[in-house]
């Protein structure tokens, strides 16, 4: 089949790359991408694509004759211990993040009702948000928090605010529920949520979805302020760079 553009996104891209692995599971002694191509039925320039990010997130093997096997990441989120092999990658996909965007990067899901930042890297030169409110309290104006509200349906979004009321931050807060609840609802999926500094005076925050199935999680990246000029093309790059970290999720 023919791909077209709207189909490169991260979540396009893991459910092509799960029918890549599927299929290299399936070749113990090995196969070709010209094999993959015919039998996934995907032209073979965007399969190259894939196979690249697959070898060097190590789910793929290349084997000194020729051909594509199970790599090493694989085999260890399949294996009994996967939540700490998955924290382990997780940890290594966000450090390698930090260091490309040059930004804190964090990964964070919507559980039990609660915003809740999962991990995140940071560094000397890439600091983190100085969380002076707790971020399970500032949800609407955090862009991890509103990137996983619009995640969420009506009811679970007016629910949420029903139990954490939102406050004026700074002078940039959104607090009328109205408008709070208006543009939840009209946020692109396809766009990433911005914190222009609602939540703290000095930094601004953009978040992009990355949700699989029933999970309601995000990657996100702040910076400060004065570098908010780089914050188009580092987000531009999260998006890039987001199918690691949903196939961790969906394997």
């Amino acid at each position: 089949m023919a791909l077209e553009h709207r189909q490169l996104g991260p979540v396009h891209a893991v459910r092509y790359a799960l029918r890549v692995l599927e299929s290299v599971d399936s070749h113990r002694d090995g196969v070709t991408a010209e094999q993959l191509a015919r039998e996934i039925g995907v032209p073979l320039g965007y399969l190259t694509q894939l196979l690249s990010m697959l070898r060097r997130e190590r789910y793929l093997g290349f084997l000194p004759g020729g051909g594509y096997v199970v790599g090493e990441s694989m085999v260890l989120l399949c294996a009994a211990n996967r939540n700490l092999a998955l924290a382990e990658k997780l940890r290594t996909i966000l450090s390698e993040l930090r260091d490309e965007v040059g930004a804190a990067v964090y990964f964070s899901r919507y559980d039990d009702g609660e915003v809740r930042i999962i991990d995140f890297a940071d560094g000397p030169n890439a600091p983190k948000v100085n969380e002076w409110v707790d971020f399970r309290s500032a949800a609407h104006a955090s862009a991890v928090g509103k990137c996983l509200l619009s995640q969420l349906d009506h009811n679970g979004r007016l629910e949420h605010l029903s139990r954490h009321r939102p406050a004026r931050l700074t002078s940039r807060t959104e607090v009328d529920d109205r408008v709070l609840l208006t543009k939840l609802e009209r946020q692109p999926a396809s766009v990433p949520t911005l914190d222009l500094q609602e939540y703290a005076i000095g930094t601004v925050c953009a978040a992009i979805p990355v949700t699989i199935g029933k999970t309601v999680a995000c990657l996100a990246l702040s910076m400060p302020y004065s570098q908010a000029h780089r914050l188009r093309p580092a987000v531009d790059t999260l998006h890039e760079r987001a199918a690691p970290v949903l196939l961790s999720m969906s394997i």
